[in-house]
């Protein structure tokens, strides 16, 4: 079951769901629309190692927008920061976004309850294409849970991506044991 928009309306005033800048005309009838952040990152190597701390670097996308390269991987940031205290958040690309070849996640689109932060995209495209601060670039959904939860993500002590900040965040896969 997904959450409407009275749902996510009630769930916002009980304050189990926070999205800081909210503005009512980003409510769809079951979707929040998020945006895209003035930061974007790339890795400095062209080779990652799981088992290392692949560092990134940033950028900010000019007002004239930036080109987004087939065949170069970036990493962005939702202009929101959120917080989702009894709901699993799910982000998917907004169909205008995908019609211009945009893909805004590889494979983290689930959150997990308790997450807070702005959201990493996970970004990549089918041809050039010129992106701007602040345009819609995804949609976050809200599925209830069947159950109590033991421990929220942002309450675990390995949580990696805990209070994301407004900048991309690189993958911290080298702090898993392996």
């Amino acid at each position: 079951m997904i959450l409407t928009d009275k749902r996510i309306l009630e769930e916002i005033e009980k304050g189990t769901i926070k999205i800081v800048p909210y503005d009512r005309k980003d409510l769809g009838s079951n979707s929040y629309d998020v945006h895209l952040g003035k930061t974007l990152a790339r890795y400095k190597d062209a080779v990652l190692d799981a088992k290392k701390h692949n560092e990134i670097e940033y950028f900010d996308i000019p007002e004239e927008g930036f080109v987004l390269q087939p065949h170069e991987f970036y990493l962005g940031v939702t202009l929101e920061y959120t917080e989702t205290h009894a709901h699993v958040p799910f982000l998917e690309g907004k169909s205008s976004t995908g019609r211009l070849g945009i893909d805004i996640h590889a494979t983290a689109g689930k959150g997990d309850v308790g997450f807070c932060g702005n959201w990493t995209l996970e970004i990549s495209c089918k041809q050039p294409v010129r992106v701007y601060e602040g345009m819609p670039i995804g949609q976050l959904i809200y599925f209830p849970v069947e159950g109590e939860i033991e421990v929220k993500y942002n309450q675990k002590s390995n949580a990696k991506y805990s209070g994301q900040p407004n900048k991309p965040v690189e993958s911290m896969m080298w702090k898993n044991k392996f």
